[in-house]
């Protein structure tokens, strides 16, 4: 069974008005600690189902990329984004959007979606050996940085 680790918080603004922040995939490197930036690829210009895009990642003096290819988008409900490397799968991400009487609940799920062969590249590539503990982390920090900004 594959790792998934889920975090959640409480936004006090609109599921839409977030949705529609977490949904400009650039603006990313705002939120995640571990994000550089994101570029849309092959025409994207936005979180919609089979928009394509690069993300730059780093920890500590590593960097590297991925490819994303958003898969489900509803505005003020899901967005969600596989993330491969070289063509192997690595993850699924997943933000959900709850109305929660004026504000939002908003739930990020990472799901590890890499094969034996990616864990292990990704090891000394990354500098992660955990990365479940690693990514909860990085997703309590993306979310706490989420709803600063949402509710400035």
């Amino acid at each position: 069974m594959a790792d998934e680790v889920t975090v959640t918080t409480e936004i006090h603004a609109p599921p839409e008005a977030v949705w529609a922040m977490v949904a400009d995939l650039p603006r990313m490197h705002e939120w995640s600690p571990e994000n550089d930036g994101v570029a849309w690829r092959r025409g994207g210009t936005a979180g919609v189902p089979g928009a394509v895009f690069v993300g730059t990642n780093s920890h500590g003096a590593r960097s590297w990329r991925t490819t994303g290819t958003v898969v489900e988008a509803e505005p003020g409900k899901v967005l969600s984004f596989r993330v491969s490397a070289v063509g192997m799968k690595v993850a699924l991400w997943t933000y959900r959007f709850e109305q929660d009487g004026e504000g939002c609940r908003v739930i990020e799920t990472w799901t590890d979606e890499r094969n034996a062969l990616v864990k292990a590249v990704g090891r000394p590539l990354s500098g992660v050996a955990d990365r479940a503990t690693h990514n909860r982390a990085g997703m309590e920090q993306t979310l706490a940085s989420l709803k600063a900004a949402a509710e400035s």
